[in-house]
């Protein structure tokens, strides 16, 4: 444990500028998806445009989130394209935030969340690949604390949009007094769509105006988010200039030099990260169908986790609200803050226990962990304390699965594959595929479908990681086969020279 303590302390005191700069991307990230929920009401005054026409805005985010994920491997050969990247995207970012007020327009602003959306994705790929680049075996902590610091950004986006919204109807029509609606439907429906990407169900019953004067404030919310995120570009080019990868700062040894200080990689790993280099039929060569299957597995993992964590934030307010529970709008609007707080402590957490325990053991306890309390949910699905209690369980049980999972992933490949961008794309992929289907499906069977949907899919996740250990262990017996032959075919040459 001494040699460990000392190995990744050493680790750490190479790169902690990188890493510290990649995780206060993912605060940017994590700042930029959680913030649409709470004011869409807002910008949908701003733009003067109905319900069905704001959810474009979630839709072209979400959308453009799974095609920069797929890109970000395309920056990731060297760390001055790398650094350039990541810069480019976080200060995106921050304009995003700043020209939101000016869009008054729903297509302008879904084409502005589009731009948001990419870039976010491009920033996770990114800091994913470069972190495990950099630890390779040691990466699970570390990668726990980016995700820590993506739960963060989701946290404080929210807080900083609510003094800002309109307490009441924000379009005041000719006769708003007689028909505008009132506070509390209001809050309902800015809770229920709280969730990051919800999909919007039913309210037609609620009448908000679309023609009128706009009286929202949520402008000041945007531009104080600019601001908080504009530190993290600033510290992306205060790292480019420290390892003088700017233009006017001259040449000296880079960082990317002195990566071999870190886990040894072979030389193939330049290649690795991009959907394109992924594709090339030369990485294909000799590979057994366990590789690929590894690949699949993964992906699938994380296509439903993610999923459920989607789902969940989404859709816990409608279900609160419905019969039976017939929650509070106030009371149930805390449920989706507590189940990202709960993310949030849960992967600050997750960062010892990863170093202390291997991924297999973390995997089986957290998976264990969510389909225990979605089935204790349903069971006392008339309960609203237990939901509370059930919410927190969930997210502290879920937070750990994606870094894990990504951990584990490449050190079964050894580090040789393109796992970063399969389980990344997929991650988000099924965030988005999710709540489509959950929402589709609670329209047509009502909300304790709800629960139900995401109590099966907990089942599946833990199937296909059984799976994953099982084709793990075939996996080994290929290499070590592989390994065996070449090492028969090399002694006849050895011993006739």
């Amino acid at each position: 444990m001494t040699l460990l303590d000392e190995r990744i302390s050493s680790l750490f005191k190479i790169h902690w500028r990188i890493t510290l700069t990649y995780w206060s991307a993912l605060f940017s990230f994590g700042l930029c998806i959680a913030f649409l929920g709470p004011t869409v009401l807002d910008l949908r005054c701003q733009t003067q445009s109905t319900l069905q026409q704001i959810t474009w805005v979630f839709f072209s985010q979400q959308l453009f989130l799974m095609v920069g994920s797929i890109l970000g491997g395309l920056f990731k050969k060297t760390l001055p394209c790398s650094l350039l990247a990541l810069f480019c995207c976080t200060l995106i970012i921050s304009f995003v935030f700043a020209v939101i007020p000016l869009c008054n327009h729903v297509l302008l602003l879904s084409v502005a969340m589009a731009i948001a959306g990419l870039a976010m994705g491009v920033i996770d790929t990114l800091a994913c690949l470069q972190l495990v680049k950099l630890y390779q075996k040691d990466s699970a902590m570390f990668l726990q604390a980016l995700h820590f610091f993506s739960g963060l950004g989701a946290l404080v986006s929210p807080l900083v949009a609510d003094p800002f919204l309109a307490e009441d109807s924000c379009v005041l029509g000719a006769n708003w007094t007689a028909n505008s609606s009132s506070p509390s439907d209001l809050q309902h429906l800015r809770s229920s769509m709280a969730g990051h990407g919800a999909t919007i169900g039913n309210v037609s019953q609620y009448p908000l105006h679309t023609e009128g004067v706009v009286v929202t404030q949520v402008s000041f919310a945007f531009w104080i988010m600019a601001l908080i995120n504009l530190p993290v570009p600033a510290a992306v080019l205060a790292l480019m200039y420290h390892e003088r990868l700017l233009p006017y700062t001259g040449k000296s040894p880079r960082l990317i030099d002195r990566d071999s200080l870190s886990s040894t990689s072979p030389p193939e790993d330049n290649v690795h990260g991009s959907w394109f280099a992924c594709c090339n039929p030369a990485k294909f060569r000799d590979r057994p169908a366990s590789f690929f299957i590894l690949h699949a597995l993964g992906g699938a993992i994380l296509f439903i986790t993610d999923g459920i964590i989607g789902s969940y934030a989404g859709f816990v307010y409608t279900y609160a609200v419905s019969p039976p529970l017939l929650m509070g709008h106030k009371t149930a609007g805390c449920l989706d803050s507590t189940f990202w707080a709960s993310i949030t402590v849960g992967r600050l957490a997750f960062i010892y226990l990863s170093y202390r325990y291997t991924a297999p053991r973390l995997l089986t306890f957290s998976l264990l962990g969510v389909i225990l309390v979605q089935c204790l949910l349903l069971i006392f699905y008339t309960s609203c304390v237990f939901l509370f209690i059930g919410t927190c369980v969930l997210g502290l049980c879920i937070s750990s699965v994606f870094p894990s999972v990504l951990a584990f992933t490449e050190d079964m490949l050894n580090y040789k594959g393109c796992a970063t961008t399969v389980l990344v794309t997929s991650a988000s992929t099924g965030e988005m595929l999710m709540q489509l289907l959950v929402g589709l499906v609670i329209h047509s069977q009502g909300s304790y479908t709800f629960l139900l949907c995401c109590t099966i899919s907990s089942f599946i996740a833990f199937t296909l990681f059984l799976l994953l250990l099982f084709v793990r262990h075939i996996h080994r017996n290929c290499i070590t086969d592989s390994s065996q032959s070449t090492d028969m075919k090399e002694k006849p040459r050895t011993g006739g020279s």
